[in-house]
């Protein structure tokens, strides 16, 4: 079994002086998804929780609904891993009306579309009632480092984690911010509708029609967005906060769902 990390020898330069030591880093290796023997993606992953990747990949694209899928084959080769995703008939003919071949770096979730129609697809609306108050939102984000035990090690790992009755129940993590979200989207087990999905990345607007596809009513991130990430959820009814520090947080879309607010103050 491939492990999501490896030590390293390494030279480190400090203070006039060299040090040998040893560094943990994740591990990276190419991942195929297959759907019904066809190959639709190649990513740059880290090698765990591989089967949440498949389902997630193919629920937050929108690929299939959870019951079309009929199995998941974990396949390793000298090359890197093949996920073998098996698809009811109708979500398999829908699946080739979506089907992608991208081989790029794991900073890009867009690599390869065939259209630029597909990148910009509008994000499905959100439904979701889910209310935080603004001590929630930084408490969790202040509780957030305790979920990422692969970036303990190595410094190198994104993490997406749901946030649900006050505390963090579910957390993934990879080398690749889109691929963390799709292991948490595959490994929950209910709805995502009365729960909020928490970054370690900025937020693009794939990371945008993520969420929305899931379910999320609220999405918290720890670095900015992007103008169409914003755009985007401002018309798909999701409520974009980024910029998420325990001590404070930027509302970029729908702050109706944020509670106990005090007066809002207009700086010109």
């Amino acid at each position: 079994m491939m492990q999501d990390h490896a030590s390293f020898p390494r030279l480190s330069f400090s203070g006039g002086v060299a040090r040998e030591s040893q560094r943990v880093l994740p591990a990276e290796v190419a991942v195929a998804l297959s759907y019904n023997a066809s190959t639709h993606a190649v990513m740059m992953a880290t090698p765990a929780d591989l089967t949440d990747f498949a389902r997630g990949f193919t629920l937050a694209e929108g690929l299939a609904a959870l019951e079309e899928i009929e199995r998941i084959d974990v396949v390793e080769t000298a090359l890197g891993v093949d996920l073998q995703i098996w698809l009811t008939e109708g979500a398999a003919a829908r699946q080739q009306q979506r089907r992608r071949s991208m081989a790029g770096p794991i900073g890009c979730g867009l690599c390869g579309l065939d259209s630029l129609e597909e990148a910009v697809r509008d994000a499905p609306a959100v439904q979701g009632t889910l209310r935080m108050s603004p001590a929630q939102v930084m408490a969790a984000v202040a509780a957030l480092p305790q979920h990422q035990p692969l970036h303990d090690l190595t410094r190198a790992a994104h993490c997406a984690a749901l946030w649900t009755r006050g505390s963090i129940a579910l957390s993934r993590e990879d080398v690749g911010r889109h691929n963390a979200v799709d292991k948490l989207v595959g490994a929950m087990a209910q709805p995502a509708q009365g729960a909020a999905l928490i970054l370690t990345s900025r937020v693009s607007i794939d990371l945008v029609q993520k969420a929305c596809t899931a379910g999320f009513p609220v999405l918290i991130a720890a670095s900015a967005p992007t103008a169409a990430a914003v755009q985007m959820a401002d018309g798909a009814g999701l409520t974009l906060i980024a910029n998420a520090r325990p001590d404070g947080f930027d509302c970029y879309t729908h702050p109706h769902r944020l509670t106990d607010c005090k007066e809002v103050a207009h700086v010109a």
